[in-house]
């Protein structure tokens, strides 16, 4: 009986070890591998450019089970200058039951139905819109704090990336950009597909994707671009040989240029 009541343990907990343990070591990891400058260095970096570079904001969406707090090292990783005017947020999604893990609650922008993700699995979209709704709420104030939209970045990994597609799709004015990393389609409903705006298909998306993802498959990530072609926005899709449901160096480099390239200047 005692024996029992352990593998049922161990089932009951594997989902969420995979959504969120190994990011959380990953983020460690590649924290650790990048090299980092002096403080005296640093600061002084700061002071020369920071009045040349624009007022910018990034928020950041956790994955299932994870929290904001964890994923603040990244920030750290972007040490280009052009971000010294960078506002970060690393919310935390709230905490409610989850149907792919039993009905335990947990920190979820929105449920999930199964694991593994495929491009096929069922959604929930009443409970996404909620969670779009609270990431346009946090855009919103930025942009009233006089940050220009086209300076407003949403990147989120795994359940987190998804809400980055459905909120970037929603949001009714043209953003910096979205950056999605081991996500999917959240939604398959029309309605919603109805409700994307002239200004929002203007904001440019990068998605990538780890090719030996286990938990949202790779199927799932690369149901994403042809949908945003169909709904006529222009997508940059970026496999990755190897990697598991995780993040690596490359896929951080490649979003701190791509997100640099796209800063506006400021006025």
């Amino acid at each position: 009986m005692k024996k029992a009541s352990s593998e049922s343990i161990l089932f009951f907990i594997k989902p969420v070890a995979l959504l969120t343990l190994t990011f959380s070591i990953t983020i460690f990891i590649i924290f650790l591998s990048f090299p980092s400058s002096s403080p005296k260095s640093k600061t002084l970096g700061s002071l020369k450019s920071k009045s040349m570079s624009s007022r910018s904001f990034i928020l950041w969406l956790h994955g299932l089970g994870d929290s904001g707090p964890a994923n603040e090292p990244i920030k750290s990783i972007f040490t280009s200058s052009q971000f010294n005017n960078t506002q970060w947020s690393f919310p935390t999604a709230p905490s409610q039951p989850v149907s792919c893990n039993y009905g335990s609650v947990m920190p979820s922008w929105f449920d999930i139905h199964e694991i593994p993700i495929t491009a096929n699995s069922p959604v929930d979209e009443s409970s996404l819109l909620k969670a779009v709704q609270n990431v346009h709420s946090m855009i919103d104030k930025k942009v009233a704090s006089g940050i220009d939209p086209k300076n407003v970045f949403i990147c989120g990994f795994s359940q987190g990336g998804a809400l980055t597609l459905a909120s970037v799709l929603l949001y009714p004015k043209t953003l910096g950009g979205g950056a999605i990393f081991s996500g999917w389609v959240p939604f398959n409903s029309s309605s919603i597909i109805e409700r994307i705006t002239p200004e929002a298909k203007r904001t440019p998306m990068l998605w990538s994707h780890g090719m030996a993802d286990g938990t949202a498959l790779f199927e799932a990530g690369q149901a994403g671009p042809p949908f945003l072609q169909h709904v006529g926005m222009n997508c940059e899709f970026k496999a990755y040989p190897g990697l598991a449901h995780s993040l690596n160096n490359q896929e951080f480099q490649h979003l701190e240029s791509w997100i640099k390239s796209r800063l506006q200047s400021s006025s």
